[in-house]
């Protein structure tokens, strides 16, 4: 049984942000973690761009 990685499991908001780039907010949050703790990445499905997001 494949268990999730502990490292991805955060309790904060699990929705999408604002699209940095086109103003959407069509956006997913891929993973809890950016390069650092401080930022989350998200994707947008309307410009289809990632982007990240300071939390």
């Amino acid at each position: 049984m494949r268990r999730p990685d502990p490292s991805v499991d955060t309790s904060g908001d699990r929705t999408g942000a604002e699209c940095p780039y086109c103003g959407s907010t069509d956006t997913e949050r891929e993973h809890p973690k950016g390069p650092s703790l401080c930022r989350s990445m998200h994707y947008c499905n309307a410009c289809e761009q990632p982007f990240e997001k300071f939390e």
